[in-house]
């Protein structure tokens, strides 16, 4: 899995292209936990748009990373989820505590209070 991440403002875009599962999840959590740190980050982006497949691993390492903002008073929401990820993600229930965008700009936007 490759993962590529961008800081705007105060938000840590994370962009992990591949499978998010058992074998990855550990590198996903670490390097989101690493340039969030190192960016003094407040909110997380996860652009979906290059996952082709998600676990409970990978489940478990997304929803530790929301845990992490959210007790650090940030915000985490996904953006470009394809339709196979999207449903994992809905029977999975994480779609209900963490919200999607359909464009990765735009998530930036609005989870930094530009745009509501």
């Amino acid at each position: 899995m490759r993962i590529d991440t961008e800081v705007i403002g105060r938000v840590l875009v994370v962009a992990p292209h591949g499978e998010l599962d058992l074998h990855t999840a550990e590198e996903f959590k670490r390097v989101t936990d690493r340039e969030f740190e190192r960016a003094n980050a407040r909110h997380i982006v996860v652009d979906c748009s290059g996952l082709t497949f998600v676990d409970s691993s990978g489940l478990g390492a997304i929803l530790g990373r929301y845990k992490k903002v959210s007790q650090l008073g940030g915000r985490m929401v996904f953006a470009g989820v394809p339709e196979q990820t999207r449903s994992i993600l809905t029977l999975s229930g994480v779609l209900r505590i963490i919200p999607e965008h359909h464009d990765p700009k735009r998530a930036v936007r609005c989870i930094s209070g530009v745009a509501r």
